[in-house]
C-alpha cells in the first residue's frame, strides 16, 4: 500500500511540475494584452521584444508541384504568412478571406504554409482555388510555430511581416478579416 501511495504522489508531483513549467513558459511567451483564441496577437512591440522571422524567411519549401520555393524571394515586401492544414476547419473557413485580401493588396505577398502532406494539399487545391502560393512544411511546422511565439503550435497561425522581415503582428486562431485588413494597411503605409 505504501508503494502505491508513493508512486501516486510521485506521479502527481511530476505532472504538477510539468503544468507549472508550461504555464511559467507560457506567461513569458504570451502577450499581456490578450487571452483566448487571439492570445497570440501582437503588434507595435519594440524590435528587440519580438522573435525574429529571419529563420523562417531563410527556409526553402516545396510547393504542391514539388518545386522548391525560397521564402527569401519575397524579401523586401510586406508579407502575410498563414500556417494552415486541410483538416483544420477554421483554416479552411478563412481561406476565401485571405484570397480576397491578397487581391486587395497586390504589393503584399501572401503565402500559405501547409502543416500537412503534399497529396492532401494538392487535392484540397483542386477544390478551393487560391492565387497565392501554397507551400508544404508538414508536421515539422509545429516546432517552427512554437519558435515564432505560438506555444501550443495551434492552427491557424498568421504572421504579418513588415517589408524588412520583422514581425508586425501574430494571430493565433481564425483571422478577423477587418482586423487583418487594417494590419496589412499599416505595413504598406
Amino acid at each position: 500500500m505504501n508503494r502505491r501511495l508513493f508512486l501516486s504522489t510521485a506521479a502527481v508531483a511530476i505532472v504538477g511540475a510539468g503544468v507549472a513549467t508550461y504555464f511559467i513558459g507560457r506567461k513569458a511567451d504570451t502577450p499581456s494584452s490578450g487571452a483566448g483564441a487571439s492570445a497570440g496577437a501582437q503588434s507595435g512591440q519594440a524590435a528587440g521584444a519580438q522573435p525574429s522571422a529571419a529563420d523562417l524567411l531563410a527556409m526553402s519549401l516545396p510547393d504542391v508541384a514539388g518545386q522548391t520555393q525560397a521564402l527569401s524571394q519575397w524579401r523586401g515586401k510586406p508579407m502575410v504568412i498563414n500556417f494552415w492544414a486541410t483538416w483544420c476547419a477554421p483554416c479552411v473557413r478563412e481561406m476565401p478571406e485571405l484570397e480576397a485580401l491578397s487581391k486587395k493588396y497586390p504589393g503584399v505577398q501572401l503565402v500559405g504554409i501547409g502543416v500537412d502532406n503534399v497529396d492532401n494539399i494538392r487535392k484540397f487545391q483542386e477544390k478551393v482555388v487560391v492565387s497565392y502560393p501554397l507551400l508544404v512544411m508538414g508536421m515539422s511546422a509545429i516546432d517552427t510555430l512554437r519558435q515564432l511565439g505560438n506555444p501550443s503550435g495551434g492552427l491557424p497561425f498568421t504572421l504579418v511581416l513588415n517589408a524588412d522581415g520583422s514581425i508586425s503582428e501574430k494571430i493565433l486562431g481564425e483571422i478577423d478579416p477587418a482586423k487583418l485588413d487594417a494590419s496589412i494597411a499599416r505595413v504598406v503605409a
